[in-house]
């Protein structure tokens, strides 16, 4: 009986738009599911900078190499953000790492597709972040006071790069035939696993209804990615380019976009590990842990030694 009342306790606090804290109880699958999510999140931001950090050295020009450096940064930080926000759940960010690295854990399917081109920088900036930034900032009003809070400054930032990206885009978009041809190319490719980064569809996906009654999430995966596709089909406009479906149209009974199906198989298969870059993406994870080892532990011996000689003194 106890335990029903805690819980409805507890339910009360999120209908009456009450942050629940760590130190507050919640139920240990209100807990679960946070640190699925967010730590999923993390690992989202971190292999995130792969695909962009494989540009850093061939940017353009010195003020875009200076850009994308900016923005790999960023995402580390955000990293670190959610991170911390999972380690108040009492999951060690050590156990993160290692259910990423075990292939455990999941991290967002888009970051397992090669960037080909430069306009592949725009186009993540403008598709992937855009994306993103409809999920996240929902989720700035999430109910777990850490992770919401974590989350305004990540949209900030988030915010920023896509306006980044959408403006590389502009630039190819009003440059020679060839950039015009290589901004269209990569608008083509991320245009499908940028829609499939909201989730599967609703009646698919099995958190969704339990996310939303505990206000961890506000918006279904459906409501998220048609608001999503409603904004790009004016912005590409703007590019005086296309997206690459052919069933894209306004729909005034609906006011809202129609599209074309999704290919959900490729979704599902890319979260297995076939995709084209899985493994790479796993491998270089793998690698800079076993790398930078020594800087642990040097970090470790360090505070210990500090902690020495506070003691002493």
């Amino acid at each position: 009986m106890a335990v029903v009342n805690l819980e409805e306790r507890f339910q009360e606090k999120i209908d009456a738009e009450v942050k629940i804290e760590p130190k507050d109880w919640m139920p240990d699958a209100y807990r679960k599911t946070l640190i699925r999510q967010i730590s999923q999140h993390a690992h989202s931001e971190i292999v995130g900078m792969l695909p962009e950090g494989n540009w850093i050295t061939r940017a353009p020009s010195l003020k875009r190499k200076a850009i994308l450096m900016a923005k790999v940064q960023d995402e580390a930080g955000h990293g670190l953000y959610l991170y911390s926000a999972a380690e108040t759940l009492g999951i060690s960010r050590d156990e993160m790492y290692d259910q990423l690295h075990t292939g455990k854990a999941k991290y967002s399917s888009i970051f397992n597709y090669p960037t080909l081109t430069w306009a592949d920088m725009g186009a993540i900036g403008w598709l992937v972040d855009g994306a993103a930034i409809m999920n996240q900032v929902p989720l700035c009003r999430t109910s777990y006071g850490p992770y919401a809070r974590a989350m305004v400054r990540i949209c900030k930032e988030e915010s920023f790069h896509q306006r980044q990206g959408f403006e590389t885009l502009l630039v190819l978009s009003r440059g020679s035939a060839e950039q015009k041809a290589m901004c269209q190319d990569a608008i083509n490719r991320w245009w499908w696993p940028s829609l499939m980064m909201f989730g599967p569809p609703d009646a698919e996906s099995p958190n969704t209804i339990q996310s939303m009654k505990w206000k961890i999430k506000r918006l279904s995966n459906d409501e998220l990615r048609q608001k999503f596709i409603d904004m790009c089909a004016e912005q590409v406009k703007v590019l005086g380019m296309t997206l690459p479906d052919p069933d894209l149209k306004w729909n005034e009974e609906r006011q809202h976009y129609d599209f074309g199906p999704i290919n959900w198989n490729e979704f599902y298969e890319v979260l297995k590990g076939n995709g084209p870059c899985n493994k790479q993406r796993l491998d270089a994870r793998r690698k800079a842990w076993d790398e930078g080892k020594w800087v642990r532990d040097a970090a470790e011996a360090f505070a210990q030694k500090r902690e020495a000689v506070r003691k002493v003194a």
